[in-house]
């Protein structure tokens, strides 16, 4: 009986994840393919879009798993919040087939425009779907687009941590999402330059496989013809453990514990 308790848990985690991953990528891909396609928007409107996609993505598996939503922060919760591991590989799965499927859901209803404004589906309209270094336009190569995904999660990471943690002035249970979706806006407009701020291996392999198997045939290389996909997987995961390791030493190591976290106040 606990085994099948178990099982039914486990299963109950993969479908919130994959569901929340996808309503994520059902605005964050389709915001793209509205600006870029289909000449509706600016960066702006990617960046809100973006965040509320995070934001109601959290929404919706917040309750069951705490929304992950994102490989790095997976990988993250594991390495210093205690998440088991053993759940690590069937959580990035099921993040990884709800992008894929979400990007689907896009590249479906928006298969009119994008064949009109790209019929040879080329990188002019690959970033709907992934990212390209310097958003395929400016001067940024594989290394700085590395360096930025790096940077660009360990931020990530560490204010969720820092969001996330009840010592700390974590808001409360309602508004967490909220506040993560302006993060997520506040990476976009402000990081958002050098590789298009994936900072989620989930958001950006789930998408370009989809791409790929669409007509999207470059889809794997950036428009240098470099072969690109790794970058937006390496780089978060280790800016991932990097802003999550930062948060437990430098923060959470010096706040208050147990009973103290109602007496303890902030020095003058």
């Amino acid at each position: 009986m606990a085994g099948r308790l178990g099982r039914r848990s486990l299963t109950g985690e993969l479908i919130a994840e994959f569901a929340g991953t996808m309503v994520l990528i059902l605005f964050g891909a389709g915001v793209v393919a509205q600006v870029v396609a289909g000449g509706l928007g600016d960066h702006d409107s990617i960046a809100w879009a973006w965040g509320i996609g995070v934001a109601l993505g959290v929404y919706v598996a917040g309750r069951t798993t705490g929304a992950h939503l994102n490989p790095a922060v997976t990988l993250g919760f594991a390495a210093f919040r205690g998440f088991p591991w053993h759940k690590v590989l069937p959580y990035v799965a099921a993040q990884t087939a709800g992008a894929f499927t979400g990007a689907l859901i896009v590249r479906w209803n928006f298969t009119e425009v994008l064949t009109m404004v790209d019929p040879g589906h080329t990188i002019k309209t690959q970033g709907v779907f992934s990212t390209l270094p310097g958003n395929g336009t400016l001067p940024f190569g594989t290394w700085g687009a590395l360096r930025d995904q790096i940077i660009g999660t360990a931020i990530l990471l560490f204010v969720v941590f820092a969001l996330s943690d009840t010592a700390n002035m974590a808001p409360s249970a309602n508004l967490g999402p909220f506040v993560i979706g302006l993060l997520v806006v506040g990476i976009g407009m402000s990081f958002g330059t050098a590789a298009g701020y994936a900072i989620n291996p989930a958001r950006d392999f789930g998408p370009r496989l989809a791409s790929f198997l669409t007509g999207y045939g470059g889809a794997w290389r950036d428009q240098y013809g470099s072969l690109y996909f790794w970058v937006p997987i390496i780089g978060p995961l280790l800016g991932g453990l990097i802003g999550a390791g930062l948060y437990q030493a430098a923060i959470a190591r010096f706040l208050p514990q147990g009973e103290d976290r109602d007496t303890v106040k902030p020095s003058d």
